[in-house]
């Protein structure tokens, strides 16, 4: 397969579709974009999928994978990820990393000439042990490397910057706040509603750190018979294992609540179009793609306050935000948002378009990257 003999920019991260998550989908929507703006870009990534060919073209992006030699909790050992990146890094005049990676202190380390963007998406997060303590460490020190090595630095906020455990190493350097890339879901039908009592959604990998046990207590601790919970998210193949089986444990036999599974294309604007009040119950998150884009078609979103995932219900006012493992504040929140009306309900809506919607997030990054060439070259 044809390929360029220099590109504009490399893209390095660990998983990239068809995996999906919030973060690869930031990354593929901006390599996307550029790509369709006239910029010549490659992915460097994880082989997650071994039936996932080495090197492709998908939507004008040219996508080269890494084999793994094993897993780690949510993680690969893959060896050759920092030889591609670096080989493509070579290549190109930027490099965009996208973070937390356990491979980004030797990726960086790799890059020659090319400048380098680091977008620090989320401290990891794992379940609390003395191992995954370690490793969460260990992952942070690699990540606190490539950043002290970055040209510019690009967090989806400025409230998250401040609330990373790397703020000190981040805070050093030249620093973007862009916001996540948020698809316009308007437009699907209501085909997963049953009934008219009050309906709510959560979307989302089916994970430990997105708190979907307190959503559901909190649920089930609203005796409407005709309120449903639609629960929708990739559980079979996510990084790192589900807790799907908890998850279940947790709804027992409550037939009102229903896992759908992944969606995609036209399902999630249905899914959208199906649903009174969406919640964000995380008890990690950096920004939450998916309450903007319920913002966007006029669901009221419930999310927990924490840095950076609190940032677009503060921005725009749309919402309410409570603390996080909070069964009963969830469950209060989600009952007042129920009662919202209408025309408030559209202000939100287009608060939350005005301030996320569109290609503004492209724009920056395409600013923000000729600034850096412009600079490298003068």
């Amino acid at each position: 397969m044809l390929q360029p003999d220099r590109f504009d920019v490399t893209v390095m991260l660990d998983y990239y579709t068809p995996y999906v998550s919030g973060l690869t989908e930031a990354a593929r929507l901006t390599a996307e974009g550029l790509a369709a703006r006239g910029w010549k870009v490659a992915v460097a990534c994880y082989q997650h999928d071994p039936e996932l060919p080495r090197h492709e073209v998908v939507n004008g992006v040219h996508v080269f994978r890494a084999p793994v030699l094993a897993r780690i909790s949510r993680g690969f050992i893959s060896p050759q990820l920092p030889l591609l990146a670096g080989r493509l890094a070579a290549r190109s005049d930027i490099l965009h990393m996208h973070l937390p990676n356990p491979e980004a202190g030797f990726v960086a380390a790799l890059r020659r000439r090319a400048r380098l963007v680091v977008t620090y998406h989320i401290d990891v997060f794992l379940p609390d042990n003395p191992v995954n303590r370690f490793g969460m460490w260990a992952v942070d020190q690699t990540c606190k490397s490539a950043v002290r090595k970055a040209d510019l630095v690009i967090t989806n906020s400025e409230d998250q910057a401040h609330g990373s455990r790397i703020w000190p190493t981040i805070k050093r350097r030249r620093l973007a706040p862009i916001s996540s890339p948020c698809v316009d879901r308007n437009g699907g039908t209501p085909s997963m509603r049953d009934g008219d009592g009050l309906h709510v959604g959560f979307m989302g990998r089916i994970t430990v750190d997105k708190g979907i046990e307190y959503l559901i207590r909190a649920f089930r601790s609203h005796d409407d018979p005709d309120a449903r919970l639609l629960i929708a998210g990739d559980y079979a193949t996510v990084a790192g294992g589900s807790n799907i089986d908890q998850l279940r444990a947790e709804a027992g036999d409550d037939s009102r609540i229903r896992f759908t599974g992944l969606l995609r294309g036209e399902a999630v604007r249905d899914f959208y179009a199906s649903i009174d009040v969406f919640a964000l119950p995380s008890i990690s998150e950096s920004f939450g793609i998916v309450q903007v884009e319920a913002m966007m078609a006029g669901i009221p979103p419930v999310s927990t306050e924490l840095p950076g995932s609190r940032y677009p219900v503060a921005a725009t006012g749309f919402g309410r935000l409570v603390p996080p493992r909070d069964p009963d504040a969830l469950r209060e929140a989600i009952v007042e948002l129920a009662r919202m009306p209408a025309e408030d309900r559209e202000a939100g809506r287009e608060a939350a378009t005005k301030l996320f919607g569109g290609d503004a997030f492209l724009d920056a990054h395409e600013e923000a990257f000729r600034q850096l060439l412009s600079g490298s070259r003068s």
